[in-house]
């Protein structure tokens, strides 16, 4: 017997310990580390970082190398067909032309009588002897410088290093850092934005779990009431003293708190199932939240006090739209610096084969280069002073959308003092409202024991009750929900 009852009460002990017992601080905890479009505006920020980190490097020179190879169907040739014709008949050109002139001024020696016919005979075959020896050779004379004009450039191999080093670009660089850094600055607003979004999101789901747990105990006192009632009307149905239609009217008030008390349960279980997703648990997990068992009357009415500087100075979504102003001022001076002139310093060192510096020679050669580029826009039909003006408006309208968000958001503010405010005092009226609510149905009570009422007043008197007590709830989530609300207006919920 004693080995059953230990198994009975582990058996209830057991899934009450495994019950997580949830805080608003631990459930808040919970949501910033799991939150997934908390974690996309993290990505956001760090994507920020490493631009700003990139567009810093637009300050430092840039180093390039390039290679190539390029194999011609032809080469590139300094002479002329012709020229290369010439240039290896360049002997028999030049012996057939000095031997016309010897032959012609040796027929006119001749025919002077300077020398005999005899001796122009003699010296005819000699020059005839010698003019093919002498013509081979200065073919061969042709063709080498032939060959030494000749590129050999079909296989062509080249590098190069280079380095540019901007000096001033129009401003563009500078502009470019500064809209990196206020990037940066926007999207740690945007975190911060989502980070008070989703704290506010699980203030609201924890309170209205708070909420319905109480109210879910306020349905299964009803439903207790009710059923007492329904009791008593039986008894004195029997009894002969009540009709068989005021039973009715019980039994169906009877169905409706039980409806009621499905219903309550039912809402409770999906709004922790609410809570477990937005705090990245399975939905299934059982969670005990750590005030949901307290009663309303232990809600202390809310103190806070709200001040529209304050929001000027920490609501995120202000910053994030001066962080635009700003984006959009830079943007228009790195729209105007494409038309400014621009200077930049430049060198590398080339290298090429065939040598293009001794004559083609097949071998790697180099050169080293240093410069200054220079780009003046000259004209451009008004194209860049249309383009500035075009981002003058864009941060006028920037501008506009910061005035309009800091009066909607001081207007805001002043919705929630407001709220704050009247929730304290719809929860003191409820206060007061639940003791004469409770009075009337012990009077309701005692009436219909006395006989002096009928059941009719009385279950009119329980719904009084049961609307006193849900109003009670409500008042008391809407003090924490108001100052809540008040705490993300002022940009300080955190």
């Amino acid at each position: 017997m004693r080995k059953v009852l230990l198994l009975a009460l582990l058996g209830i002990i057991l899934p009450v310990r495994a019950q997580q017992v949830l805080s608003l601080d631990s459930c808040r905890a919970m949501a910033l580390r799991n939150n997934k479009q908390l974690s996309i505006a993290r990505f956001n920020q760090e994507i920020a970082r490493y631009t700003k980190k990139a567009v810093a490097t637009k300050y430092l020179p840039k180093i390039d190398a390039i290679g190539g190879y390029e194999l011609m169907s032809k080469e590139i040739s300094l002479l002329s067909d012709d020229s290369k014709t010439a240039l290896n008949n360049l002997g028999n050109t030049v012996m057939k032309t000095t031997g016309e002139s010897l032959t012609s001024m040796i027929t006119a020696m001749a025919q002077n009588g300077i020398i005999t016919p005899a001796q122009a005979q003699g010296i005819g075959q000699i020059v005839g002897q010698m003019s093919a020896p002498m013509a081979q050779s200065l073919n061969a004379v042709g063709s080498e410088i032939r060959q030494s004009f000749r590129s050999n450039n079909r296989n062509m191999m080249g590098g190069a290093i280079m380095v540019r080093q901007p000096i001033y670009m129009g401003g563009a660089i500078t502009a470019a850092n500064k809209m990196a850094e206020i990037n940066e600055d926007l999207t740690a607003h945007a975190t911060e934005s989502s980070i008070q979004n989703t704290i506010f999101s699980i203030d609201e789901t924890y309170w209205l779990i708070c909420s319905l747990k109480q109210k879910n105990k306020l349905a299964k006192n009803f439903l207790e009431v009710v059923t007492k009632l329904d009791n008593d009307v039986q008894k004195m149905i029997k009894e002969g003293v009540a009709t068989r239609a005021d039973g009715l009217k019980v039994s169906v008030k009877v169905n409706e708190a039980e409806m009621m008390v499905t219903q309550a349960e039912d809402g409770l279980a999906l709004a922790k199932m609410l809570l477990c997703q937005q705090c990245g648990m399975p939905l299934d997990s059982p969670i005990v939240l750590a005030d949901e068992e307290n009663t309303p009357s232990t809600v202390s009415p809310s103190t806070i006090s709200g001040s529209a500087d304050i929001a000027m100075e920490n609501r995120p979504e202000l910053k994030m739209l001066s962080d635009a102003v700003e984006i959009s001022q830079q943007t228009t001076r790195l729209t105007r610096a494409v038309y400014l002139p621009q200077v930049a310093l430049t060198g590398g060192y080339l290298i090429t084969n065939p040598n293009v510096y001794n004559g083609f020679e097949n071998k790697f050669s180099g050169v080293w280069n240093i410069g200054v580029m220079l780009r003046v826009p000259i004209w451009n039909w008004q194209e860049g002073a249309y383009k500035v003006r075009a981002s003058k408006v864009a941060t006028n309208i920037a501008n506009m959308e910061l005035q309009e968000a800091k009066e909607m958001i001081e207007l805001q503010v002043n919705q929630n003092m407001f709220k704050v405010k009247e929730a304290n005092k719809k929860y003191a009226m409820t206060v007061k409202n639940v003791e004469k609510a409770e009075e009337n149905l012990r009077c309701a009570n005692v009436g219909f024991q006395e006989g002096v009422m009928t059941a009719t007043e009385v279950m009119e008197a329980q719904t009084a009750w049961l609307q006193a007590k849900t109003q009670h709830i409500d008042a008391a989530i809407d003090v924490r929900l108001s100052e809540t609300g008040l705490k993300k207006s002022m940009g300080v919920l955190d």
